[in-house]
């Protein structure tokens, strides 16, 4: 065989047995029985091994294994993978459609349930209809590359067919199908290993192996249900299921029940139900449904906040519920001073994980549960994942047991806690001497979505609180290396990396350090609020409570906030301290000049270019008072078009009459 006939037919394999894999994994409809195949797949294993330079890194062999990764790299997603707000209710589920309906005014919803699969969240990017990355949920805003490792899932496609966009991401969910996991379990037995504690627990930790050859052998599957981004062709998540099952991706389908389209709450309850009753009998396991928008443009319109989608929600499921003994009630504080009671338990066996602590909320909800120290208990995890208390067996109670007493003084610094008019938690009023709220500001200051001090975390703060070198967030200016160090796991290059990274937060925008303060109520959202309407700190500690509401999603309760905040004598001189050390309490220029070039344009950007970078696009946008939209609609005035942008939205902006415009012509409209 020539060296071009060898290229021929290592092609014509790899075709035949991609389309025989998605026959099995994907349709279920085998056409070829398994000897067949690995014959098929044998022959290619020579060819490769014979011509090593022919070989292909989509190659149907990939799905063996055999790769050894030493570290996987993180990746920040182009499109963040934000979480679902939850329901443990059908009372919580009426209140989502009406909330939806109330947003949408005239407009008929039509939604989409799917189940909530239990598994592992994932992100995959297909170039040129070839799989180019998979990329973990991780924190929402990055995660770890395992893309070696899933190309060994055969459900999941590593060549497309069909009409596709030349860029996009898709995302689903990666699990272990419940038969495989008895599998693993019984080989682990018959070897006398320790058996897995459940499915998903599994499914993550294989797909941290490092050997690739162990994740093929494990049999992960996966099912796909969103795509991302701008390069969507579709109008509603509906159809880009249905055309995503046409490129070669596993969807959920209708034939099956997985999938169904929903105009009223009546019918959403009846999907609810349904698969609450017969969720045992699906081959792999599921938590809950997951309700959604049917129509993109509702979707946009709906938006987001800064954790979840508002056009999407879950209900989970009623939880494994256990009995345990609860030995003793401790007490947490947290960085606000807020006094959380934690029920410490005999270890039990919940979902999968052994729990020891768990959760008692506040004293009214002690007193309510009527919980006491010796008590047997009735322990669920909340939404499947917080450990919770719901009920004592008072059956089992001893005679001699009396109510519990709940704390008076703060177990930290013994000042006498205080409990404000209409909350529910008690709190420690010594904001500058309790040890635990001090540190806790601290770490709030440095967090990544904050200040994102590199060479600073939890235990280096404990480590220079205890050394008495930092007592508030602008000491950190303060410190010298002559003073770190002496102290224990502070070499040369550590010191340099944190002292680096403290110099290099005073460029942090002001949205960021406003959040960065921590504020009481003042997230994300509400900070980026808060500095593009002042713009500087001393125009928002100037204004008044009347001001304040009247800025978007700025309430009463933030309002009042606020105004405590600046009016304590200590925290404006703490921003005076950090001000004077060059930390950034003003918005950028070009945020301040040049708010209204776009106002009241909608963009959305598509494609690779030259001076920008998509993000950098977008700021531009929105720093110039434009608004940036997700996908093309009616709605959009402009579609800004990079290099290899896809036929798709450019034949969906001219359809609507959107104006397309280059990055030169962008860059004149804010010059």
């Amino acid at each position: 065989m020539t060296k071009e006939e060898a290229r021929k037919r290592m092609a014509d394999l790899a075709k035949e047995l991609h389309h025989h894999n998605h026959l099995y994994y994907v349709l279920s409809r085998p056409v070829m029985t398994d000897y067949a195949f690995d014959m098929l797949l044998k022959e290619l294993e020579a060819l490769e091994k014979a011509y090593p330079d022919l070989v292909d890194e989509h190659s149907p062999t990939c799905r063996i294994g055999g790769d050894v990764t030493d570290v996987f790299n993180t990746v920040k997603h182009q499109y963040p993978m934000l979480s679902l707000s939850n329901s443990y209710s059908l009372e919580e589920m009426a209140d989502f459609e009406e909330r939806v309906r109330k947003l949408l005014g005239a407009e008929e919803p039509e939604y989409v349930c799917e189940l909530k699969y239990d598994g592992v969240a994932i992100s995959l990017t297909y170039k040129n209809g070839k799989l180019f990355r998979a990329v973990t949920r991780g924190d929402g805003t990055q995660g770890e590359e395992i893309t070696t490792n899933v190309k060994t899932i055969r459900s999941i496609p590593l060549e497309l067919k069909g009409d596709y966009p030349d860029h996009f991401e898709i995302r689903g969910e990666i699990f272990l199908p419940l038969a495989q996991f008895e599998r693993l379990n019984q080989e682990r037995a018959a070897a006398g290993e320790a058996l897995y504690a459940n499915p998903r627990n599994t499914a993550s930790g294989t797909l941290k192996s490092q050997d690739s050859s162990v994740v093929a052998h494990r049999r992960l599957d996966c099912y796909l249900y969103h795509l991302a981004g701008e390069t969507v062709p579709f109008a509603t998540h509906y159809n880009s299921l249905t055309g995503a099952g046409e490129w070669g991706f596993k969807v959920p389908g209708t034939q099956n029940n997985l999938i169904r389209k929903c105009n009223t709450i009546a019918e959403i309850y009846a999907f609810i139900a349904h698969w609450d009753k017969e969720r045992g009998r699906l081959p792999f396991e599921i938590d809950g449904i997951v309700i959604k928008l049917n129509s993109y443009q509702q979707q946009e319109r709906l938006g987001y906040t800064a954790k979840s989608p508002r056009w999407a929600i879950a209900y989970k499921f009623k939880a494994e519920s256990v009995r345990t003994v609860l030995n003793a009630i401790a007490f947490q504080v947290g960085r606000t001073g807020s006094i959380t009671p934690v029920a410490h338990l005999e270890p039990v066996l919940l979902a999968g994980t052994v729990v020891k602590r768990a959760s008692l909320h506040n004293a009214d909800q002690i007193e309510k549960l009527d919980v006491r120290e010796g008590d047997t208990v009735y322990v669920e995890k909340g939404g499947e994942i917080i450990p919770k208390i719901t009920g004592a067996d008072i059956a089992q109670r001893a005679l001699n047991s009396k109510p519990f007493q709940y704390i008076t003084h703060c177990p930290e610094c013994t000042t006498e806690l205080v409990r404000k008019e209409g909350e529910a938690n008690h709190y420690c009023p010594n904001e500058a001497g309790c040890p635990p709220q001090i540190k806790g500001r601290i770490e709030h200051y440095i967090s990544r979505k904050a200040m994102d001090i590199d060479g600073l975390g939890s235990e280096t703060t404990d480590l220079l609180f205890n050394a008495g070198l930092i007592k508030n967030i602008g000491d950190l200016y303060d410190l010298q290396a002559e003073q770190l160090l002496p102290l224990e796991r502070m070499a040369e290059k550590s010191v340099n990396k944190l002292l680096n990274g403290v110099e290099a937060s005073k460029a942090v925008p002001f949205e960021r350090v406003l959040y960065a303060l921590g504020i009481r109520y003042v997230g994300e959202t509400v900070a980026k609020k808060l500095a593009r309407h002042f713009k500087n700190i001393d125009a928002l500690m100037a204004t008044d409570e009347e001001t304040l509401v009247n800025v978007e999603e700025i309430g009463e309760k933030i309002a009042k906030s606020l105004l405590l905040h600046f009016s304590d004598k200590n925290n404006v001189a703490l921003i005076e301290h950090l001000r004077g050390k060059g930390v950034n309490f003003a918005a950028g220029q070009a945020e301040d000049s040049g708010s209204v070039k776009l106002a009241g344009a909608a963009f959305v950007v598509s494609g690779v270019f030259t001076h920008f970078s998509r993000d950098g696009i977008k700021a531009a946008v929105e720093t110039n008072g434009g608004k940036m939209l997700s996908s093309v609609s009616s709605k959009t005035n402009y579609l800004i078009a990079g290099d290899k942008m896809g036929p798709a939205k450019r034949n969906k902006a001219e359809k609507l009459g959107v104006k397309v415009i280059s990055e030169e012509e962008f860059m004149a409209m804010i010059a």
